[in-house]
Formats: C-alpha cells, sequence, structure tokens
C-alpha cells in the first residue's frame, strides 16, 4: 500500500515509518523542517514538508502523494519543559488536532483515500466507572478548565474521524508513551526523564491516577495492525498493566537510579502545577486493549512497564 505519514518525523512516525517500510509498503512521510527530510529519507520514506495549518499545503502533497491510508500523527508536544513552552506546544497541538484534522480528511477526501488512522490519547477518559475503561467509554464531558481546550481538541479528532463515511475512521487511544525518542527514556535530554531525576515530577495528592503506559514501539506495531485490517471506530493501545501513579512513578524512578518521587498535597499543586495536573494524578482511568488484540491481532511485546522500564527505555 500507498500510505501518507503525517507527522513523520516524530517518536511514533519514525518508528512507524520505519515498520511500514519493513513490511513493504511506500510511505510517504510529511515534516515540518527541511532538516528532517533527510533521516526520513534514510528510514525510507518518501519526505514532503509541509504546514499541517495551511489546507492548500495539505491538499497538493496529499494529491501528489495518491496515498491509499493517511495516518495522523500530528502534535507539536516535543520540547523544552518551561510553563510558558508546555502552553505554547499544548496549543500548537490543539489546532494540529482541530484545524489538522479537518485539513487531512479534507484531503483525503478529495483523493479517494480508503482508510484514515489518527492518533488519540487516552489520559482523559469519561472519570466515572472502574478503574480501566474499554474502547466504549467516552473522553470525559466536563474537564477542568486549565485541561478544556486539549479535551475538546482530542474529541473533535475522535468524533470527526470516526463520524465519516467515504472510508474507514480509525482512531487510536494510545496510552503514556515511553522509550528511545520520546520524554521518558535514557536518553540525557529526555524531558521527563530529567524532571524525574531532579525529582521535579512529584507523586500529587493521592496519586490514585490510573494511567496506561504503552512502548513507543508497541505503539508503532498496533498502528501498523490499524492501517492493514482495521475498521471504523476507537481502538486502545496500552500495556497489560495499568497502573496508579503512586505505584509506577516510584518504580520508574528506582529504575532510572533516581531518589523516590516528592509527595505533594493536591491544594499545593493545584495553584502551581494546575487543575488539569492534579485531575490526571487523582482520577485518570487506564484502558483495556481487548478490542486491539482480538481485531487486529496486536500483541504489546512489553506487557508491563515493570519490565518494560528496565530493558525497553534505551
Amino acid at each position: 500500500m500507498r500510505i501518507f505519514i503525517a507527522g513523520a518525523s516524530g517518536a511514533i512516525g519514525a518508528r512507524l515509518v520505519t515498520q511500514l517500510v519493513a513490511r513493504g509498503h511506500q510511505v510517504v512521510g510529511t515534516t515540518r523542517s527541511q532538516a528532517k527530510t533527510g533521516p526520513l529519507r534514510a528510514l525510507g520514506a518518501e519526505p514532503v514538508v509541509v504546514d499541517a495549518l495551511d489546507p492548500d499545503s495539505v491538499a497538493d502533497a496529499v494529491a501528489k502523494a495518491a496515498p491509499e491510508v493517511i495516518v495522523h500523527q500530528l502534535t507539536a508536544l516535543s520540547g523544552p519543559s518551561g510553563m510558558r513552552q508546555v502552553k505554547r506546544m499544548a496549543a500548537a497541538t490543539n489546532r494540529l488536532r482541530t484545524e489538522g484534522t479537518d485539513h487531512l480528511l479534507a484531503a483525503a477526501r478529495a483523493v479517494g483515500v480508503g482508510r484514515f488512522v489518527a492518533q488519540g490519547n487516552s489520559l482523559w477518559m469519561e472519570r466515572t466507572g472502574g478503574p480501566v475503561a474499554d474502547e466504549n467509554g467516552r473522553i470525559e464531558p466536563n474537564p477542568p478548565a486549565d485541561a478544556a481546550a486539549a479535551v475538546a481538541a482530542l474529541r473533535h479528532v475522535e468524533d470527526a474521524v470516526t463520524g465519516i463515511t467515504w472510508a474507514d475512521g480509525i482512531v487510536l487511544r494510545y496510552g503514556s508513551f515511553y522509550g528511545p525518542g520520546t520524554g521518558l527514556s535514557a536518553a540525557p535530554d529526555a524531558v521527563m526523564t530529567e524532571q524525574i531525576r531532579k525529582r521535579r515530577f512529584p507523586i500529587i495528592g493521592s496519586g490514585d491516577g490510573v494511567w496506561s503506559l504503552v512502548h513507543i514501539a508497541d505503539a508503532a506495531a498496533a498502528t501498523v495492525a490499524a492501517v492493514e485490517e482495521g475498521e471504523t471506530g476507537i481502538y486502545h493501545v496500552a500495556d497489560d498493566d495499568p497502573a496508579p501513579v503512586r505505584v509506577w512513578l516510584p518504580y520508574l524512578a528506582r529504575t532510572l537510579g533516581a531518589e523516590p518521587p516528592r509527595r505533594v498535597p493536591a491544594w499545593l499543586a493545584r495553584p502551581l502545577a494546575g487543575e488539569g495536573a492534579v485531575d490526571m494524578m487523582t482520577r485518570a482511568r487506564g484502558i483495556s486493549c481487548e478490542k486491539t488484540k482480538r481485531e487486529l491481532g496486536w500483541t504489546p511485546q512489553h506487557p508491563s512497564w515493570r519490565t518494560g522500564f528496565v530493558h525497553g527505555l534505551s
């Protein structure tokens, strides 16, 4: 198949290019930077520089590629971890998940794409029910004010993509990524790893929020399965071991050789980190991936972060 990956130079995009090329697919991969075209070409992709927020740029690139499948992996979440930079990256990502999604869908329809696969996120599953949600669960309808724009953008991706009738529209709700190329890896410049080593990533409040995690290679493999076999709908992508922050974060710190994370009361963290961060640390729900395993034949090679952190960060 001929596959167009929007966001091919990101952590999961690069992995996805490698796996798809290895399976014999032709891959056209977009990047915002001319400097990243060389590395994409080295991975086996045909690189193209695209402004994902310019509908004409997107339409032209998709028309020239004439793909059978489009994979939407556009975010702007890599970079410095300062408060201003994080807010700027979040706002840019929200635009990519709203305007960028709409531009890609319009371009896909114009060239007769048969399958459209988009990146979702599992951290904002509705805060009711048990600790783990399946694909029938919905995105939280009443998020904290400081997370409302991000949650609305995620909801837009899900509604817009699964609502198309002219192709299979698939959204993958990924767990939190770890592994090479992500913010949580053994690399010295990995943002989250650096924060944990400096004890700047605390357990907030009870730490009862349940997170699902997934190794970046496993996330890419599930995406390949969706590209080749997926049907319209939502699929969950994470390991088999959803766990509260108070459990997995100290284990991760030990694995990294760092001191235990600090404990910070919710009332103290709220004005500094925001209500959204407190909510994720105390109320988040994990996800079940049984549908993905059953329908796409996918099984994570790192079924638990307990072994994944030990063997999969470098």
